[in-house]
């Protein structure tokens, strides 16, 4: 991993943690609905096999509406460049400050499967079949 100077390593809040924090290098002023890319200063070399993942903070989103564009982003194995995080601000009415080393997201890392894709004429039937949004919820009550 490299940090930046005056960036922050990603951390863990508490034993046990999935979401190591990310931290913003530049203070931040984001409008109702405005989105930024913002910087973190680090740069990681995932291991092969492996994928980050950038996910919003849920109580950032939850006191002030901050989320993540393309969440979760997804940072591959073989990616050196520095982490940043594409930040929206989804309140309606109230911008968002952010200063300098605030956190801003988390990244968690997980072990990734590759699959090979095959043609095939159709696909074998399952329980759910073609079922989409919302499919399972249909007839329960």
């Amino acid at each position: 991993m490299v940090v930046e100077e005056g960036a922050h390593a990603p951390r863990y809040a508490l034993p046990g943690d999935a979401g190591a924090d990310l931290s913003t290098t530049v203070a931040v002023d984001l409008g109702p609905g405005e989105r930024l890319l913002v910087p973190t200063g680090v740069r990681v070399a995932l291991p092969p096999g492996c994928v980050g993942l950038i996910n919003p903070r849920s109580g950032m989103a939850a006191r002030t509406g901050l989320s993540i564009v393309n969440g979760p982003g997804t940072i591959d194995s073989g990616y050196r460049g520095e982490l940043k995080v594409l930040l929206i601000n989804t309140d309606r009415h109230q911008p968002i400050h952010l200063d300098a080393g605030d956190r801003i997201a988390q990244l968690v890392i997980v072990p990734v499967l590759s699959a090979r894709f095959l043609p095939a004429e159709q696909l074998e039937s399952s329980a759910r079949g073609d079922g989409g949004y919302g499919s399972t919820g249909l007839g329960s009550a």
